[in-house]
């Protein structure tokens, strides 16, 4: 079971660069591992390390103003390949939601099956995001799974996202498929019995 997620307020990392690709998320020499575990440790590795393993003092994961489970990212996160480790990386650092104003679909279904939240919003939004954190980096979102909302705290503006109604149902159950599946057993079991 994943965890439940109804509703989040939290600080948020800002990524203002559009066309991150999953090999930037992930690169393709951490994909060895065949389980979720320790891939947030390699979460844009290339872009928060150097060359010899020092971290990079300018990039925003490793900047100490910025914390929180969100991600803010700029337009069109998670294109490329479709590989899977990179909503495990996203989700292994410790996020729940990335906002972005576009997703690539692959990625958007592979965050949703591992339990993170992909929550797009109007290029507006998101501009005015990004203008606040910089302002102030304890600046806050709120993410309203069940109304389907996200609130910038600042300007106490909000709009409405779109989720897939399963998925919805999933993230807010912390339920993965197969547990889905098992949540459904009893009406499954009296269907069969009552069968002709």
């Amino acid at each position: 079971m994943n965890e439940k997620f109804n509703t989040l307020t939290s600080t948020f990392y800002p990524l203002p660069i559009e066309n991150v690709d999953t090999d930037q998320i992930i690169p393709a020499r951490f994909l060895k591992a065949t389980d979720k575990e320790g891939f947030g440790d390699n979460l844009f590795y290339d872009w928060r390390y150097d060359s010899k393993g020092n971290p990079n003092n300018d990039f925003v994961l490793n900047n100490k103003l910025y914390n929180g489970s969100v991600l803010v990212a700029g337009k069109n996160f998670g294109s490329g390949s479709s590989r899977e480790h990179a909503a495990w990386a996203v989700r292994g650092f410790g996020f729940k939601v990335v906002v972005s104003s576009f997703f690539a679909d692959i990625f958007k279904n592979n965050a949703l099956n591992n339990g993170v939240l992909p929550v797009v919003v109007s290029e507006g939004f998101l501009a005015k995001l990004f203008d606040n954190v910089k302002s102030n980096p304890k600046t806050t979102v709120t993410v309203d799974l069940f109304s389907q909302t996200i609130t910038n705290n600042t300007e106490n503006i909000s709009e409405h996202f779109d989720i897939n109604p399963y998925k919805k149902d999933c993230l807010l159950n912390g339920f993965d498929d197969i547990d889905y599946l098992l949540s459904k057993k009893k009406n499954i079991e009296e269907f069969e019995k009552n069968r002709k």
